[in-house]
């Protein structure tokens, strides 16, 4: 059977999406810092589910620290919702404009820390993006899944910035997506391409290139993408009397 199948959408937990509900009130304003939530009791009579549920919803705010919890009191909105975490979906981009616009900040991350290790790469950082490109090649060549050393490419570019703020948010954004990577890796002439790409990349850091490294991996980024059927736009530029 040539005829591709669509991807399955994986539908979001009862706990999760309690906790998406209460997590955009909170971002709304609708319950502001030092405001206590409805009792377990109570959210749960709200959304139709068990206390369980509730409970996972609220240890998950806890966790990304939009509620303080306060023995016997109950869970109260932190004074700085949320900055203590930064998440991404845990399932699939919810529709192209989603997509879109995750694949428009691994653009502006992962093309920044292409151009700075154009300029900071050492030795030991380019035998360590050719081991991870010939890898890849390999399972090119044996059409076997090279996602993980495509990862992995991405995690040596970033590590070459030297700068660790870098390459842990890159690392990050790689954990969350590494699942966007295996399409690519699951047809050939799609990771043919993506492998093409990645060639590119690499010789411009290698020659040290800054501005051809950020344009092969914005080039890259953007054709990942349409790979998955969604659609980037191409990055700004700076007009002069704009």
């Amino acid at each position: 059977m040539n005829t591709p199948l669509p991807r399955i959408a994986r539908r979001a937990s009862l706990s999760e999406e309690v906790f998406l509900a209460l997590e955009a009130r909170i971002r709304a304003a609708e319950f502001r810092p030092g405001d206590r939530l409805p009792t377990e009791k109570q959210l749960a009579a709200l959304f139709g589910v068990s206390r369980t549920v509730v409970r996972e919803a609220v240890a998950r705010l806890r966790a990304d620290g939009y509620v303080e919890t306060r023995q016997g009191a109950g869970a109260y909105v932190s004074g700085q919702p949320g900055k203590a975490s930064f998440r991404l979906p845990s399932a699939a981009p919810d529709g192209p404009a989603d997509g879109a616009q995750i694949f428009e900040l691994r653009l502006l991350v992962e093309a920044g820390a292409a151009e700075l290790a154009a300029q900071r790469r050492t030795a030991a950082e380019l035998r360590r993006l050719r081991t991870e490109l010939r890898a890849m090649a390999a399972a090119l060549k044996a059409g076997t899944d090279g996602s993980a050393a495509d990862d992995g490419f991405h995690r040596a570019i970033a590590a070459a910035t030297h700068n660790p703020y870098v390459g842990r948010f890159v690392a990050f954004l790689g954990g969350q997506f590494s699942e966007t990577r295996r399409p690519t890796w699951s047809e050939p002439a799609r990771a043919a391409a993506a492998q093409r790409e990645h060639e590119t990349i690499f010789g411009a850091i290698e020659a040290g290139d800054a501005g051809a490294a950020r344009a092969a991996a914005e080039a890259h980024l953007r054709n990942a993408a349409q790979r998955l059927g969604i659609g980037v736009e191409a990055p700004l530029r700076h007009r002069p009397g704009k």
